[in-house]
């Protein structure tokens, strides 16, 4: 009788997938037995079906596992009687923590059935769904290392849990009415609860009738509190932006079923199977249908949806036929609340009532958001669903090597590298909070912890002002390890040929980085950059022009003061008055403190030379009146203006983009992109009083143009850079990124970009990890005493 051995790596342990190998191996008569090894699991198999079990195992992998690599070897031994699941092997296993899954449809339906046992049950769960990392505190993941250590197992889960048979096996989450968590509403600031009405089955059907008559509602999830109302409600949504301090920031909506989202927005196939997937991400659509109060997102023409991802949320939504705002438990800017007692000290004055439950939240995680651009899946926040799923690094990497890189001070996250694997972690928000530091420092335990993680070298930003790098430093030093700085946008771009698999010797790539800031090598601020970069070193090709940041940190929060500096930067006030008086922006900026700012230019006074690219649309934005003031959260000039872009005004004749110039230079000057025509362009269509919408569109075509033309002239009919990476924060907007892409493949380039891991700055652990551990290899390659 035939025998073979089988290894599978990838996501294997945890998931189902050995009940799943025991399935179809006693379907099919083979005998032998399956194990978790430290390379992920190990099969061993004799009879007449092996590739019939080939075939169907890599057809029917379990919802949560992903196979990434299978290999196969003849056996010589005899075949025992019968198929077994044997205990794992002995020495070290690779630590695996899966990413929190949305409900199954098994488990959704027995929810749903009056006959079955977990008929209503907030908390039903299987080894294709459920809670992961949201409960887990230490490995190796067991019930007793999760949150649900203290909710013992009844006789009837006890059974399910040990049977091989069956899909909860070694689930660790399982539990029913009997023996698990329960949820229950209460009063938070002032609300009444009316349990007597004939139409609320339990707590969780009372919650969604208060939602359905205008109550905000607190709601404990998966990875921590959302804060919930009607959405078609103006008078509650326009209470709770005032009760949470939420300006104008869009609101995440939850709706029961795709048929409910299609009312009000564009739904394609790619968007659908997005929202329908294991970890149901807030997926971003363009507005369409009925219309929704413009207080759920100011001046955008997108909203972002999710669909339940908890049988609480499905019970919640059961009768509800329009859409509810599910926005994050907090005060706004402080990380979501995930305790009950927390919920009741900082949600008190924000929501009426409180729908609980007694399953604690070991690790807080935010809902992930995701985008199709050019038909695929790109992650613009990656957290629960996503997170902390590995991702494998490339070619030539030490698969043995240990890094911690601690990301930046925007959107940070952090990244440890350990066998040939990138952790990164999900998303924890902006370090200037307090209360988000001290979360970076729960789970920079947690994960070294769960992973026995010892780091051989630390990277960081090479800003000395970043809190991840202050962090880093500390670290470096404590442990003696060498620290590695490094450049930020170099740190985007290798994010971005890492995630894409470019191998280490590869050689080099046209990174094109843009995006708000970072700390330039030269000590300038950067933002527009073209780099030839390879994981080792980088250099600095070309940029958008510099202009000044007029009071600095000021400059990025307001964005007239971006305006003013680029077109004093272009024509100076005298030409700008003389042929530009009649526009009401010359009497906005005419009212500014111009001669103040003049002089902190002109000296230099807290106003840093920019090549920024996201301070370049908040120039454009503030001409055209969007966020002219202040911009309530990062990004929201420039997104206004995205929004505003009229779609048929992006094919008008290529002359009416706006002419962003290359400038030919004498000498060694760095080639940059010139805007003056193009700032001349758009103040005589402003004067013409052309729509907005065209504006916008001809602005975007322009520069997108331009970056193309850039990339063309630096790789050279020579073609020194046949392949382009694409990264920076401002390639999530999605018009410039689809517009450079398309015009870059036009021209015969290969193109890397973004999916797994955001462009923004959530990607860039990943790129410092990857620089730090090439630095390394190479340092080692020159000198192993190193």
């Amino acid at each position: 009788m035939r025998g073979e051995a089988i290894t599978i790596r990838g996501q294997v342990q945890g998931v189902g997938f050995r009940p799943t190998v025991w399935r179809i191996a006693t379907e099919l008569g083979l005998t032998g037995d399956v194990r978790n090894i430290g390379e992920g699991v190990e099969i061993r198999l004799w009879g007449a079906a092996l590739e019939r079990f080939a075939e169907r195992l890599e057809a029917e992998v379990p919802a949560l596992a992903r196979i990434e690599q299978m290999q196969r070897r003849p056996l010589d031994a005899p075949a025992p009687p019968a198929f077994e699941i044997a205990p794992s092997a002995s020495g070290r296993l690779r630590a695996v923590v899966t990413p929190d899954a949305a409900t199954c449809a098994d488990c959704l339906a027995e929810v749903r059935d009056p006959f079955a046992a977990r008929y209503r049950y907030p908390f039903a769960n299987c080894t294709n769904c459920g809670p992961r990392f949201s409960i887990v505190e230490g490995a190796p993941y067991d019930r007793d290392k999760t949150t649900m250590r203290g909710f013992a197992l009844c006789d009837d889960c006890r059974g399910e849990y040990e049977n091989p048979d069956d899909r909860r096996f070694h689930a660790q989450p399982v539990a029913c009415h009997a023996c698990g968590p329960r949820a229950w509403i209460e009063s938070l600031g002032g609300g009444t609860v009316n349990r007597e009405a004939p139409s609320m089955l339990d707590d969780v059907d009372a919650a969604g009738g208060l939602l359905m008559t205008g109550h905000i509602v607190a709601i404990k999830g998966i990875g921590g509190f959302h804060l919930a109302c009607d959405a078609t409600q103006a008078a509650a949504v326009a209470r709770l932006r005032a009760r949470k301090g939420r300006r104008r920031k869009a609101f995440a909506l939850m709706a029961r079923d795709l048929d409910v989202i299609r009312r009000y927005c564009a739904v394609s196939e790619e968007e659908a199977a997005l929202l329908a997937s294991p970890a149901a991400p807030i997926v971003l659509l363009t507005l369409r249908g009925e219309a929704l109060p413009q207080a759920l997102a100011p001046g955008l023409d997108r909203l972002g949806f999710m669909l339940p991802y908890t049988p609480l949320h499905h019970l919640l939504l059961r009768r509800m036929e329009r859409p509810v705002v599910m926005t994050s438990g907090n005060i706004s800017g402080r990380p979501q609340c995930t305790g009950n007692a927390q919920a009741r000290a900082e949600l008190a004055g924000v929501a009426d009532v409180a729908l609980m439950n007694d399953r604690e939240i070991a690790n807080r995680i935010d809902d992930s958001v995701v985008r199709v651009d050019l038909g695929r899946p790109r992650l613009l926040r990656r957290a629960r669903g996503y997170a902390p799923a590995p991702i494998a690094l490339p070619e030539g990497f030490d698969g043995a090597a240990q890094v911690l890189a601690l990301g930046g001070e925007l959107k940070n996250t952090f990244c440890l590298v350990k066998d040939g694997q990138a952790i990164l972690s999900q998303h924890m928000g902006d370090l200037e909070d307090a209360a988000t530091a001290e979360d970076v420092a729960h789970n920079l335990a947690l994960y070294r912890g769960l992973y026995a993680h010892e780091p051989e070298l630390i990277a960081v930003d090479r800003h000395p002002d970043y809190l991840s790098t202050k962090r880093g430093q500390v670290m470096a030093e404590e442990g003696g390890l060498p620290l590695v700085e490094v450049q930020h946008h170099h740190a985007h771009v290798a994010a971005c040929m890492a995630e894409n698999g470019w191998p280490l010797r590869g050689g080099s790539v046209l990174g094109i980085a843009l995006d708000g800031l970072g700390f330039g090598a030269d000590g300038t601020v950067w933002g527009g950059e073209f780099l030839g970069c390879t994981y080792t070193g980088f250099e600095r090709l070309a940029c958008l022009k510099p202009v000044a940041l007029p009071g600095g940190t000021a400059a990025v929060r307001e964005p007239w003061r971006n305006a003013y500096a680029h077109l004093m930067a272009e024509m100076g006030w005298a030409e700008f008055a003389k042929n530009f008086a009649h526009l009401d922006l010359y009497q906005r900026l005419e009212a500014a403190p111009r001669a103040t700012l003049d002089a902190m230019i002109a000296k230099g006074i807290n106003s840093p030379l920019s090549s920024s690219c996201g301070r370049l649309f908040d120039a454009a934005a503030a001409l055209c009146g969007l966020a002219w003031e202040a911009q309530a959260y990062e990004g929201e000039a420039a997104m206004c203006f995205e929004a505003a872009i009229d779609p048929q005004a992006l094919n008008e004749s290529e002359d009416l983009a706006y002419p962003f110039v290359l400038p030919r230079l004498l000498g060694k000057g760095l080639p940059y992109i010139e805007p003056a025509a193009a700032w001349r362009a758009f103040l005589e269509d402003l004067l013409r009083e052309t729509s907005l919408g065209v504006i916008a569109a001809r602005f975007h075509r322009g520069l997108a143009n331009a970056i193309v033309a850039m990339t063309a002239r630096l790789s050279g009919e020579e073609r020194l850079y046949p392949t382009v990476a694409l990264t920076g924060g401002c390639f999530q907007n999605a018009t410039l990124f689809e517009l450079v892409h398309e015009g870059l493949e036009r021209r015969g380039f290969r193109v890397l970009s973004h999916e797994r891991v955001p462009a923004n700055d959530g990607g860039l652990a990943l790129g410092q990890a990857a620089v730090a551990l090439a630095t390394r290899q190479e340092t080692l390659r020159r000198d192993p005493c190193a």
